[in-house]
């Protein structure tokens, strides 16, 4: 998006005055369900670095990238076209492959009995060397940013920057890296490189290479219109999870990725929940708020 240009959703800034930052945040959340982050803290060279990581995992053959299957507690690799987020309007899978990686969990630990939890599967060094340096460095450093983010989203609830951060003491993350082919997207054809889908989750935070193709759907009358990155920005949308937390007065909106085809896409998706045993419901302190009847969200498709 060029300089001076009108943005798709809003812009929070976490170099802005706390009361700014929480009052266009809380307006994205109701409106959009998505926003976009600046003055993050998060180095671009780490980011460069996670980036070059993934291409290089990426281009190594299926064999070699199949030597680590995703397993039980969804933490590995899904080929292309494994996953399709829109069954009803895909006339076959989405055209990427992905990782799983979530918070390192010790086998046989007690935590390791839960659903989900354990450790995660990496490629051997000698294929990738360097990629679980980087890719831990950047999963550990969105995961502070996550936490940044709940302080802000305390604040424009009206329960305090503290009140969430009990419920994350062990949260539950997990960066999604991703591959999209070159494929040109036809979504008439039911051709997609992500189908339209709601994240079921708190919140996730998205970083792109930079590669158009993030659409989102907040009045079906209205259809999709284009995301288009912003240079040092991350991409923040809210999922199923806060939109029950809050009754609906935060979004979780619809979105998709169609790609223009001619050239590979990655990004960077990080899921960020709350402990395991967390129990979300409706917040009464936010229903009882007469500002919440703004925006209440429509159920959409979970990934």
């Amino acid at each position: 998006m060029a300089a001076g240009d009108c943005p798709a959703v809003p812009i929070v800034s976490l170099a802005a005055p706390e009361e700014e930052a929480t009052k266009v945040l809380r307006e994205a959340c109701t409106k959009h369900g998505f926003f976009y982050l600046v003055n993050h803290g998060i180095p671009e060279e780490l980011i460069a670095s996670t980036f070059a990581a993934q291409r290089a995992f990426f281009s190594l053959p299926l064999e070699s990238k199949l030597r680590i299957a995703a397993d039980d507690n969804n933490r590995g690799y899904t080929p292309f076209e494994e996953e399709t987020l829109d069954p009803e309007g895909s006339k076959r899978g989405d055209t990427h492959e992905g990782l799983y990686f979530g918070r390192h969990v010790e086998p046989g630990s007690p935590e390791a009995a839960l659903p989900l939890h354990g450790p995660n599967q990496w490629p051997a060094e000698e294929l990738v060397p360097g990629y679980r340096q980087a890719t831990e460095a950047y999963l550990e450093a969105v995961a502070a940013l996550g936490f940044r983010l709940l302080c802000l989203l305390g604040l424009s609830l009206g329960l305090g920057a503290d009140y969430f951060a009990p419920l994350f003491a062990r949260p539950m993350v997990f960066l999604r890296p991703l591959h999209y082919s070159a494929e040109k997207s036809d979504p008439a054809q039911g051709l997609f490189a992500a189908g339209g889908h709601t994240d079921y989750g708190m919140l996730t935070i998205l970083k792109t290479d930079g590669t158009p193709g993030l659409q989102i759907c907040t009045d079906p009358l209205e259809g999709w219109r284009d995301v288009p990155p912003i240079e040092g920005a991350f991409n923040i949308n809210i999922g199923d999870m806060l939109s029950r937390w809050t009754n609906g007065a935060y979004r979780s909106t619809l979105h998709r990725i169609v790609t223009a085809g001619g050239v590979e896409r990655y990004s960077l998706p990080f899921f960020f929940e709350p402990s395991f045993d967390t129990v979300v419901d409706a917040l009464p302190q936010v229903t009882a708020d007469p500002g919440a009847e703004q925006g209440r969200a429509g159920q959409g498709q979970g990934r």
